[in-house]
């Protein structure tokens, strides 16, 4: 899935000299050395070799054989999120005994799922994770995606009996206004690559009346790159840190428009596949008359957003 060594996720630059910029660790095997130093005093967990270390934005993640089989570990120096990244890794423990397939954090020797610990830079917060064997969904295959749409549909079920305000940008049972978010956004965030779109958009929401069900946290990130699955069976969801406060049909809308996205490879989620995952979804959780309106408005503004400045080669609008 990845290669080995270092290597960037997404970005285009020298990995070497973002591991020394953002971590302050001096090549491969210098992270590697000082990777296995602290699974050894944190976690107990003895390091054999570490195959490959990605770096996105100010994440690491890397693979490691240790004595406890492989596994992940994913470190942030992004201070202000710290809280938060506690925060999601509770989350993670608590759906893992409630049955959604997720990699629980393998708890420090003092009971910590995240730990925050020191490259010689900045401190940084991490986390340890089981490896799971698996591939990235395959939109091609029906089966993985219907069972891709009942999974998200479980995962929002656990979701909602969830509360912890260090995961949410409102306090939980505050309003959140679909129809005056994408009245600000047509007025002032439209960048006008769109403008046949934005006018459906427009005229759709004008005669929607309030969505009949109320916000809780959602994943907000669920695509094709964040879903592993073992032949067409969901083995784990992946990256919850953008898990956010708001309405499960915005987190469908937005999986309906990016659910075929890769780390560098973004093409729109054609229809039928839109279609088998909304089957999915459905099987387990039928949605109200309302948010099937509001998931077309909100698909749509999706789509409108995912249209790229300059040139299109993927296709997104004519994907609307």
């Amino acid at each position: 899935m990845f290669p080995a060594g270092l290597s960037m996720l997404w970005e285009s630059t020298d990995p070497r000299g973002a591991l020394q910029e953002r971590f302050g660790l001096d090549g491969f095997d210098d992270a590697a050395g000082w990777l296995a130093e602290r699974l050894a005093r944190d976690w107990a967990i003895d390091v054999d070799a570490c195959d490959r270390i990605l770096i996105s934005a100010a994440n690491g993640i890397a693979w490691l054989r240790t004595d406890r089989g492989t596994v992940v570990a994913k470190w942030s120096r992004a201070q202000d999120q710290f809280v938060r990244l506690a925060a999601v890794a509770d989350l993670l423990q608590v759906l893992h005994g409630q049955g959604i397939p997720v990699a629980p954090p393998l708890a420090a020797d003092d009971g910590r799922l995240r730990v925050i610990v020191d490259s010689g830079g900045s401190p940084l917060s991490m986390t340890v994770q089981p490896h799971v064997d698996g591939g990235l969904l395959d939109v091609t295959d029906d089966t993985a995606v219907r069972r891709a749409g009942a999974c998200l549909a479980h995962l929002h079920r656990a979701l909602a009996g969830h509360r912890d305000s260090r995961l949410t940008d409102v306090e939980p049972g505050r309003p959140v206004d679909l129809r005056g978010r994408l009245e600000a956004w047509l007025e002032f965030g439209d960048a006008g690559t769109a403008p046949a779109a934005s006018a459906r958009l427009r005229e759709q929401i004008a005669s929607l009346p309030p969505i009949d069900s109320e916000p809780q946290l959602i994943h907000f990130d669920y695509r094709a790159s964040n879903i592993i699955t073992a032949g067409s069976e969901v083995a784990a969801v992946l990256d919850f840190d953008r898990v956010s406060w708001d309405y499960c049909v915005l987190d469908l809308a937005n999986t309906f428009v990016r659910l075929g996205t890769y780390f560098t490879d973004w093409r729109p989620t054609p229809t039928s596949v839109r279609s088998a995952f909304l089957d999915g979804y459905r099987s387990v959780r039928p949605l109200t008359r309302l948010e099937h309106r509001w998931l077309d408005a909100l698909a749509l503004w999706f789509g409108i957003t995912a249209i790229p400045a300059g040139d299109d080669p993927a296709g997104w609008a004519d994907a609307l």
